[in-house]
Formats: structure tokens, C-alpha cells, sequence
């Protein structure tokens, strides 16, 4: 190397590597704090979902719509059928689970895996089962919650049988 009596080009060096060094130390910085963020944003998701599972096995249909972001906006794919709409939704849930000679059942979730897509969106998926006198229902579901004003909340819900 050709260096100077005064040494710039091992200070441009230097200055080279700490640069360098800086960016990686702030990239980690980033990354923890965004790894702590998807940490609480994963609890508060989990979270939802627990306050859903009580809700509908104590029967308390409206409590576990919570969890559903009350907008028109709201799309809700099963089987066939497209529901738009938070009301709509609770509407479908009461006609199939409290119309006349219909039950809850017992509700659980198993194999649920949360992953966070950026500060305000998460992608959900897991199985589902519905425990009834002389039957049990069961599948799939894939849920995107957003964060909004009141919180995390199902913003879609793609819900399949088996």
C-alpha cells in the first residue's frame, strides 16, 4: 500500500471499517427492537384468541366477536360463503351456533402459529374444534389481525372443515 506521511488512506481504512461496523451495530439494534415488538405483538394476538376460546365456551357469542374488528370492512371466507361485515359475521355465528336446537359447544384452538408481519399486521394460522353433544366440528383457519384503535383484531378470517 502507498501511504502518505500524513496517513490518510489508513485513516479512509479506518473510517471505512468503524462505518461499516456502525451500520451492523445499528442493524442489531433495529433488529432486537423489532424482535421485542413482535414479542409483545405476539402476546396480545395469543391473548385475543385465549379471551375468544373463554368467551364462546362460556356462551357469550358478543364477547367472542370482540375479538373481530367491528367494521364493515370485516371479511369473514367458509366454505363457499363470503361474509362482509362485523354484523353480518355475528349473525352467521348466531344462525349456526344459537338458532333453535343449535349449541356452542366447546371451543379450542391447538397447533396456532403468530407470525408478525410489521408493526400493525400479523398473519395467524392454526386448527380449530367445536365440541357438541354427539358431534364435534373441526379444520383449518388463516386470520390477518391488525392493530387499530381498540387494540389487536381479526381483520380476516379464512375458516375450513375437515
Amino acid at each position: 500500500m502507498n501511504t502518505s506521511p500524513n496517513g490518510r488512506p489508513r485513516l479512509r481504512m479506518f473510517l471505512g471499517v468503524a462505518g461499516v461496523m456502525l451500520v451492523l451495530l445499528l442493524a442489531f439494534k433495529l433488529r432486537g427492537q423489532a424482535q421485542a415488538g413482535d414479542k409483545e405483538a405476539m402476546a396480545a394476538i395469543d391473548a385475543v384468541l385465549k379471551q375468544q376460546v373463554e368467551a364462546w365456551n362460556a356462551g357469550k357469542l358478543e364477547d367472542f366477536m370482540a375479538g373481530y374488528w367491528q367494521s364493515d370492512e370485516l371479511t369473514f371466507y367458509s366454505g363457499k360463503t363470503l361474509t362482509k361485515g362485523w354484523n353480518a359475521t355475528l349473525e352467521r355465528y348466531r344462525k349456526k351456533y344459537q338458532g333453535e336446537g343449535k349449541e356452542m359447544g366447546k371451543l379450542s384452538f391447538r397447533d396456532v402459529s403468530i407470525e408478525v408481519l410489521g408493526k400493525d399486521s400479523a398473519f395467524v394460522r392454526g386448527r380449530w374444534k367445536v365440541e357438541m353433544k354427539g358431534k364435534t366440528l373441526e379444520g383449518l383457519f388463516t386470520l390477518i389481525f391488525r392493530k387499530v384503535k381498540d387494540g389487536w383484531r381479526i381483520v380476516h378470517d379464512h375458516t375450513s372443515t375437515e
